[in-house]
């Protein structure tokens, strides 16, 4: 226990009385995790709050103290700077330090920690519709690349030189394109953004003005209405047939369509060629614009990529949406935009009145990623099991299943459709079977003008065979307790 020498702001300052005060006395651990400046810091901080240090009192200087706790000087420093930033304590040239008013100082009492426990890893989603099983990804070979640019390239996950993104990512991006989806862009089209989502936003704000007509596949994804809302747009809904969606109504003069050509959503389907073409005549008569969203077009299973619609347009009238939110699942948030090069600046100035969302910290890992080669390897192998998962699904629901319905099947994508007989009802299959884990979503629910489609959306990607298994025996139960009712 050590005194603690205080001179009263009353004491005259001819005659300095250095009084060691009986009641204020230090306990210093030095074998305490507590650093020592700490340490005194907080007994000066209990000594203001419960009164025994009142305001305008004198602390004694600091090399006094530090001899009197036997420390250093600068630990005692540092003790008293900490307490004039929190206000306690202030300083003046040639006057020391002297307690400050301390009404409403005092923070409540805190209450003890509580533990948090480790969750437990999250759940498959039983038959989810495109969502991919991240136990499959390349964990280590992703680290490996985030640890080299941690070491070597640092500026780049901070300093933004670019609005339109990381330059490497973006050439990254240019030769991907140009293999898989027979599209030529330069760096300079392609615009980095914090998902698809955010694209088919930045698009819209681009392209439109509020009021305008925007032709969407119907059925279709349910959040592309949503955006479409948010700009003021009024939808015109475009049936899918054979052949593809079906062209805008030239009575309605919309000037945007979006569209997911290489595998429709969430039907599943190859728009032709011919109407292909028909959409690229259709945009360049009427001044319009196509949003190609081409949302899993890694996941084919059979044959050659399939060739972009912008890669038919040349990028003329037609803007390409793109992810990686199937390959990292939504956690990396990025996406991109390829853009015709006449669109670049009005796009960089929609970007601009927005601000820009897409975290630069993963893109030059994703751009060595993708460079090296591992991204290609991790998709053949992940698109490899997923078509051994497809095929299972496919096979067990046409041999055990068709009582109750028949499986569309399509040699892509991550999600099929299973087609129910009448009078079995998707919406309240699929709420049955959520209450059970299942995630299989009703058909009916991606039709805005409520269309006669009667069927379930079911994922094959997240779920390993005995998943899969699982989820089709809980299937299995409530079909033929809905078929008996």
């Amino acid at each position: 226990m050590i005194g603690i020498l205080i001179r009263s702001s009353l004491d005259n300052i001819e005659h300095t009385n250095l009084t060691l005060l009986a009641g204020l006395t230090f306990n210093i651990d030095r074998q305490s995790k507590i650093s020592l400046s700490n340490q005194i810091s907080n007994l000066i901080r209990t000594f203001v709050n419960n009164g025994q240090l009142k305001q305008a009192v004198q602390l004694p200087s600091t090399r006094i103290l530090s001899i009197e706790l036997s420390v250093s000087r600068s630990t005692v420093v540092n003790a008293y700077e900490q307490l004039v930033a929190e206000g306690y304590i202030h300083a003046r040239t040639g006057a020391g330090y002297r307690v400050c008013s301390t009404q409403g100082l005092e923070l409540p009492a805190s209450e003890p920690s509580v533990a948090i426990n480790q969750p437990a890893p999250p759940a498959a989603h039983l038959l989810r519709a495109s969502h991919p099983d991240m136990r499959l990804f390349a964990y280590k070979k992703w680290a490996k690349h985030v640890a080299r640019v941690c070491r070597t390239q640092t500026q780049t996950m901070l300093v933004e030189t670019s609005p339109f993104g990381n330059a490497a990512l973006r050439q990254s991006i240019a030769e991907y394109v140009k293999q898989w989806r027979g599209i030529e862009a330069s760096a300079e089209q392609i615009i980095i953004t914090a998902g698809a989502g955010e694209a088919v936003n930045i698009c819209f704000a681009s392209l439109s003005r509020p009021g305008e007509r925007i032709g969407l596949e119907d059925p279709g994804y349910p959040p592309i209405l949503r955006y479409a809302d948010s700009h003021k747009l009024k939808a015109e809904f475009l049936d899918v047939q054979a052949e593809g969606t079906a062209l805008p109504s030239p009575k309605y003069r919309s000037k945007l369509v979006v569209l997911t050509p290489s595998h429709q959503y969430p039907l599943g389907g190859v728009m032709s060629p011919q109407r292909r073409r028909d959409f690229i005549a259709w945009a360049k008569t009427n001044n319009s614009w196509i949003i190609e969203d081409d949302y899993d077009s890694e996941f084919r299973y059979a044959g050659q990529p399939i060739p972009a619609l912008a890669s038919f347009d040349k990028l003329q009238r037609c803007l390409y949406v793109g992810s990686f939110s199937k390959i990292f699942s939504n956690t990396l948030r990025l996406g991109y935009i390829i853009a015709p090069l006449s669109l670049v600046n009005r796009i960089e100035s929609t970007m601009m009145r927005y601000g820009f969302k897409a975290g630069l910290m993963p893109q030059q890992a994703l751009s060595h990623f993708m460079d090296s080669g591992d991204y290609y390897r991790h998709l053949r192998r992940v698109r490899k099991t997923y078509n051994e998962r497809r095929k299972y699904l496919v096979s067990e629901l046409q041999s055990s299943f068709n009582n109750y319905g028949s499986v569309q099947e399509h040699p892509a994508g991550m999600q099929l459709i299973f087609s129910l007989n009448s009078p079995l009802n998707d919406s309240q299959i699929a709420s049955l079977l959520r209450r059970q884990g299942v995630d299989i979503r009703a058909l009916s629910g991606f039709s805005q003008r409520k269309l006669t489609h009667n069927g379930l959306v079911m994922g094959f990607c997240g779920n390993t065979l005995d998943e899969i298994a699982q989820a089709l025996e809980i299937l299995r139960q409530v079909l033929r307790q809905q078929a008996l009712t």
